[in-house]
């Protein structure tokens, strides 16, 4: 299902959803103190295109914690809403079940991004 998953979601929505994490780290990357957290924005845009197949683990410390916190209060609710809306969306129907699930997933990542990796 990964691959099939992948290119299926990638045409029905996962181009917006990976557009939006684009912006979000082009807007951190606006400042010399926001390159760090942008980078790992480009990084979650990468999962938001092609999520099937993939892992997210969570770990970090208190610079994660105050990471996002700062994140949180910027572009993290927007990032949440979005997902967490079109996630349910898909979950009406049977065929979209699986879709609806990578959208929580990825909603979950924008809650909390720092101290998670990909595996």
């Amino acid at each position: 299902m990964g691959c099939l998953g992948n290119i299926i979601w990638f045409i029905f929505g996962g181009f917006i959803s990976g557009l939006t994490w684009l912006i979000a780290g082009c807007i951190w990357c606006i400042t010399i103190v926001g390159i760090p957290i942008g980078v790992q924005c480009f990084k979650f845009a990468g999962l938001s295109f092609f999520p099937f197949g993939k892992e997210i683990r969570y770990g970090g410390g208190a610079g994660s914690v105050l990471l996002n916190i700062l994140w949180l209060l910027f572009p993290g609710i927007p990032l949440v809403i979005e997902s967490a809306v079109f996630g349910a969306f898909l979950c009406i129907t049977v065929i979209g079940i699986p879709f609806g699930l990578q959208h929580f997933k990825i909603a979950k990542l924008a809650l909390m991004p720092f101290g998670a990796t990909i595996e």
